[in-house]
Order: C-alpha cells, then sequence, then structure tokens
C-alpha cells in the first residue's frame, strides 16, 4: 500500500452483534493502515455511545426499522428513512470516502446506498446464514461481500462472496483458566457450570425460563451464571435470593472469564454470539428470537445443530423444556465433548484481518 491516507465509513449498529464486528475491523485496518475513519449509526442506539469510548467518531442517523405488528406506525419510518437518506448523501459528500464498509443495522441501508450512488467503492459484511433485505439491495453493486456461512450465492453474485466469519472481541480471545474464571465470580470452582446470556436488553423467554426454574438447575449441582439485560429489572436476582451458586447480573463485563467459566451456554442465536461460540468452541443451546426478520437467528442456529454443534429450542418450547435439557445436556461429559468439537471446527479465525484484507485489495485497484 502506498503512504497516502485513507478515508474509510463504516455504517452499522442497533445491536452489540453488529458494533463489536464493526470496532473488530476498525482496529484491524487502523494497525494496517494510515487512515480516517467515520462511523455512521442510528440515533439512540447504542453504538452513539460504544463507538466514541472507542476512540471513533460517529454521525447519528434517524433510521428506524420497520414495525411490522403495527404497521400504521411506518409512515413515521418512512419519513425518518427519508431523512436519513438526505443526510447520508451529505455524509458522503462531505467526508469523501475511499470505501464504505457496511456491517449491517438500519443505517448501513442509507449510508452505502448514497455511497454506491457516489461511485464510492463498497464492502459488505453479511453476519447472517440468511441475508437480510438491506445487504440483499445493497450486494448487486457492492465490490465484496464478506460472509460467515456457506451457501451465500442464494443471495449474492457467486464471484463477490469471500468467507471470512464474523470478527468477535479482541477481548475474548485470550486463554482463561477454567477454575480461575469461576472462582473470579465467587463459584466453586470444580462445579459444572451454566451461562445464560440474552444480549445487552436481555431475553424475556430465557429469563422467565430462568427465573421459573433457577432453583431446580441449582439443586442438580449445576452453577449458574445469569444476564439478565437491562429490560428484565429485579426479576432476577429476586428469583435467586437466598439460593447458593447462583451469580446474577444485569450485565456481564467481563464475557472472556464468563465463557471460560462455562460448560455449557444457554444462548440466542445472532451472529455475533455464534461466531463467538465458535470461536471459544463452547457446547450451546441455542433458542432463536422470533422477533428478527426473515427469522434468520433460526436459520443460523439450524447451521450448528444440523452438524451437532449446538441443540437448537425453538423460543415456545423453552420455558418448558429449557432447564431439562440443560441439565440433560451438562451431565452427558461426551455430550459436550462432541459438540466442542463440532463447534470449533466452524470457527473462522482472524475474520477481521480477512476483512482487512479484502478492503486493502479494493483500496489497491481504486489506486
Amino acid at each position: 500500500m502506498g503512504k497516502r491516507k485513507y478515508k474509510i465509513l463504516i455504517s452499522g449498529g442497533g445491536t452489540g452483534g453488529h458494533i463489536f464486528p464493526a470496532l473488530a475491523i476498525a482496529g484491524a485496518l487502523k494497525r494496517r493502515l494510515d487512515a480516517d475513519i467515520l462511523f455512521v449509526g442510528a440515533d439512540n442506539r447504542m453504538e452513539m455511545e460504544k463507538i466514541p469510548a472507542a476512540g471513533y467518531d460517529i454521525k447519528g442517523l434517524p433510521v428506524a426499522g420497520f414495525d411490522r405488528k403495527r404497521p400504521w406506525r411506518n409512515i413515521g419510518v418512512l419519513l425518518k428513512l427519508r431523512k436519513s437518506m438526505r443526510m447520508a448523501r451529505q455524509i458522503v459528500k462531505e467526508f469523501k470516502p475511499d470505501i464504505a464498509i457496511g456491517v449491517g443495522g438500519y443505517c448501513s441501508g442509507p449510508t452505502l446506498k448514497a455511497a454506491q450512488k457516489a461511485g464510492v467503492p463498497t464492502l459488505l459484511q453479511e453476519q447472517n446464514s440468511y441475508a437480510g433485505v438491506t445487504n440483499k439491495l445493497l450486494g448487486g453493486k457492492a465490490e465484496k461481500i464478506c460472509v460467515a456461512y456457506d451457501g451465500m450465492e442464494r443471495f449474492f453474485p457467486k464471484e463477490k462472496i469471500v468467507k471470512t466469519g464474523n470478527p468477535v472481541r479482541a477481548t475474548l480471545t485470550a486463554k482463561k483458566d477454567k477454575q480461575k474464571a469461576r472462582e473470579s465470580f465467587g463459584l466453586h470452582p470444580d462445579q459444572p457450570t451454566l451461562l445464560v446470556v440474552g444480549g445487552s436488553l436481555g431475553a424475556l423467554t430465557l429469563n422467565e425460563s430462568m427465573e421459573k426454574d433457577l432453583s431446580r438447575i441449582l439443586e442438580a449441582g449445576i452453577q449458574v451464571i445469569w444476564q439478565t439485560g437491562k429490560n428484565f429489572g429485579t426479576r432476577g436476582k429476586e428469583a435467586a435470593q437466598r439460593l447458593k451458586g447462583a451469580v446474577v447480573t444485569e450485565f456481564i463485563t467481563d464475557m472472556g472469564s464468563a465463557y471460560a467459566a462455562a460448560d455449557l451456554v444457554v444462548s440466542r442465536a445472532g451472529a455475533g454470539s455464534i461466531s463467538e461460540l465458535e470461536l471459544l468452541g463452547k457446547p450451546a443451546i441455542l433458542v432463536p428470537s422470533p422477533n428478527v426478520a426473515e427469522d434468520h437467528q433460526t436459520k443460523n442456529a439450524r447451521a450448528l445443530s444440523e452438524r451437532g454443534a449446538a441443540i437448537l429450542l425453538a423460543d415456545t418450547e423453552a420455558r418448558e423444556k429449557l432447564a431439562d435439557t440443560a441439565i440433560k445436556t451438562i451431565r452427558d461429559r461426551a455430550g459436550l465433548e462432541s459438540m466442542g468439537k463440532a463447534i470449533s471446527a466452524m470457527a473462522e479465525l482472524e475474520s477481521d484481518e480477512r476483512i482487512a484484507d479484502e478492503v486493502e485489495k479494493i483500496l489497491d485497484r481504486k489506486g
């Protein structure tokens, strides 16, 4: 690469599943290139806090997702989309990026569309096994589409696809001792441990399942680390009152230690979470969220369960079956080992660096 300073636009967000990969890609590019990196996110979403905290500039768009359950509200959504398109065009015009990268989320549509219309080369990162509407619309004009699953030529031109996997938080990849990790949570170092995570906001199905059956899981000799998310209030802590062996918290700061402590993980099936589980070789019960576009979490989970790399449990069945499934699975040591090997085999290593390779190739062609 030459010595010129590049301008790189990265757009996406809404959830940690989009933000953490975006930051990982930005970090890989910063290590390689002399570059100004500008993020574009959705106003009032978590990226407006997380991206500046990581040391990057970000501009917010008023974009919002379509309300499938209350379609009358979509008049306001369309007005926000129009305004976002106008603002995105202005951002592209003023920043003059050499490349625009889309990692998914409501804001990546207007931003990448504006970049493509201005003749800026674009790279898409599609995290899921079933492509989102936005990326499908943008894919035809993108230079390259970085994917995490096989079979994505169903959605994109085959010659544009490169399988890179999904980047994950660098803090997760450091090796940690299982016993010390358990002790860091105040748990017994040698007792089987279940980790339950439903994202930063929490997953109501997972939380209510644990609320109902926490004492039964503990009585089975299994310790629990349970991240409730911020929407469950104090209900999780109330369920754990006077019970030993349960750590209940709204947010886990040290996810690396939480994963290291766990024999089995219960999680939603977002692409970011699955990539973390693959990289760490963690057996998992995946309960796909039913509240996502094209039911893509079920498709993500099925891609693993069909290979013996995870157990798929439908959201509608979780309240009745989650505790029994977790107890049975964690007691089956051979089954856990087999699942761990199968999910490890699906991991794509150094995804951030591989995506950065593709960005550099596009910049080289551009000159």
